[in-house]
């Protein structure tokens, strides 16, 4: 029998766990992606949004683990942290202060770079797994019925071979044109949706105090969508080598400066100014780089009719969140264990693409139901059932602030460690109803220990 072969396209973080998953069902795995990729934990121009904040939550954590194992220890050997929730998260939730009770979940905490160097090591430990660099998709080979490949370029001699393959996956993120080469086999144009709160990121790194180099909490100022203005936040991650990263964004007319100067006063400015009094007198290591790709955009390859066998997306080709969320990467993972699942259950593609369309559809939900509320946000309104249900989750998130057993069912769903469902169970929806028991805290739940760790 023929050997058989997969191509993934784009080598960033879901095409590296595609091809750790493909390698266990196909002979051969072939990655075709379009920058040189680093040496070592480094920034790539290809990830543009790499250098701002992104958390793994815990359900993507795990999903990773299930695809490669021992890559949670790989990573925190190379520094990043292990942040406990909600015992080592200090957070304003649109509703309140997010008590502090005994872990429930965690959060892996490190920079972008870090993370895609150290899964792409841990699945290019695979020998089946080649990476073709420096090289781009141009067209896909085949037609409406079925994908027998793909053609690729070479960026600089433009030299182009046909890549044969039994399945290809597209992996090449925000920028995929799978949707326009499925118009050119004859297909539909494929449905799309985009809810666009206007949001744009500024980002810096701080050398973190030697007192708060390690075991400090990750420190997140959110922002409330029905306040009357714009949205602004801050965040501090604790990440690799003793350094702090700090993102703020704002929405649609409260964009954060990318001038340094502005940085800290910003930070200040948000509905707390606990990230700006702790980032004040820290040592800045990086210029202040800024984004606006925050998007949530979709496409809803599960809907067609019909779909060629031989072909799959996944990651931010089918879907891409406002980051605010820290969902793309964990959406990414767990939308790879569909792909095994499917695979192992020898589901045809279309299956398997809607499967990874369920995967989706949560973060989804949570994100554009927030953003939409934005002043100035882009997008279908909520239907007036939408709106009966995020007054049900604003309600939750407040009682979550004193119940604990609403946290949990709360945390639980936003680190996509538990389903969604949960939310609406019979317990999580009573105690909603009934509502906090006592006052949220006023104040940042820093403890005096972590505030002298930092300003001495």
């Amino acid at each position: 029998m023929a050997p058989t072969h997969a191509v993934v396209l784009g080598g960033g973080l879901a095409g590296m766990l595609a091809a750790s998953v493909l390698v266990r069902h196909v002979d051969e795995v072939t990655v075709v992606e379009r920058d040189k990729l680093p040496d070592g934990p480094s920034p790539r121009s290809g990830v543009p949004q790499a250098r701002h904040a992104h958390l793994l939550m815990s359900g993507g954590a795990r999903a990773i683990e299930s695809l490669l194992p021992g890559t949670l220890d790989a990573l925190f050997s190379a520094g990043a942290h292990r942040i406990g929730v909600p015992n080592d998260l200090v957070s304003l939730s649109a509703q309140g202060w997010v008590p502090r009770f005994p872990e429930m979940q965690f959060i892996v905490s490190c920079s972008r770079s870090l993370l895609d160097w150290v899964v792409r090591g841990q699945a290019l430990r695979d020998n089946k797994i080649s990476v073709l660099t420096g090289t781009e998709p141009v067209s896909l080979l085949g037609d409406r019925h079925a994908v027998t490949g793909v053609v690729v370029e070479d960026r600089v001699s433009r030299e182009r071979i046909s890549l044969e393959a039994n399945l290809v996956v597209d992996a090449t993120g925000r920028g995929s044109r799978l949707p326009s080469w499925l118009v050119s086999f004859g297909l539909p144009e494929v449905h799309s949706e985009s809810v666009d709160s206007g949001l744009a990121y500024a980002t810096r790194i701080f050398r973190a105090p030697a007192t708060a180099a390690s075991g400090f909490p990750i420190v997140n100022v959110q922002a409330n969508p029905r306040d009357p203005h714009p949205g602004c936040t801050a965040t501090l991650l604790p990440i690799e080598d003793g350094r702090w990263l700090v993102t703020l964004s704002g929405t649609r007319g409260g964009e954060p400066s990318t001038d340094e100067s502005e940085f800290v006063a910003f930070a200040r400015s948000v509905r707390n100014p606990v990230v700006g009094e702790l980032i004040a007198s820290a040592e800045p290591l990086s210029p202040v780089y800024g984004s606006h790709s925050t998007a949530n955009r979709r496409m809803f390859f599960e809907r067609m009719k019909s779909w060629p066998s031989g072909l799959l997306a996944l990651g931010d080709s089918v879907a891409t969140y406002n980051p605010v969320y820290g969902h793309g990467m964990s959406i990414a993972a767990q939308s790879a264990q569909a792909l095994d699942a499917g695979m192992r259950s020898g589901h045809g593609a279309q299956q398997i693409q809607r499967a990874i369309g369920k995967v989706v559809d949560g973060a989804w939900a949570m994100a554009t139901n927030q953003d939409i509320l934005y002043p100035g946000a882009v997008g279908k309104p909520l239907p007036l059932a939408g709106r009966v249900l995020q007054r049900y989750v604003d309600r939750l998130v407040r009682t979550a602030t004193t119940e604990a057993a609403v946290t949990r069912a709360f945390i639980d769903a936003f680190t996509l460690s538990g389903p969604m469902a949960k939310l609406m169970s019979p317990k999580v929806m009573w105690a909603t109803m009934r509502g906090p028991r006592r006052e949220v805290s006023p104040e940042p739940t820093l403890t005096a220990d972590e505030r002298e760790r930092v300003t001495g």
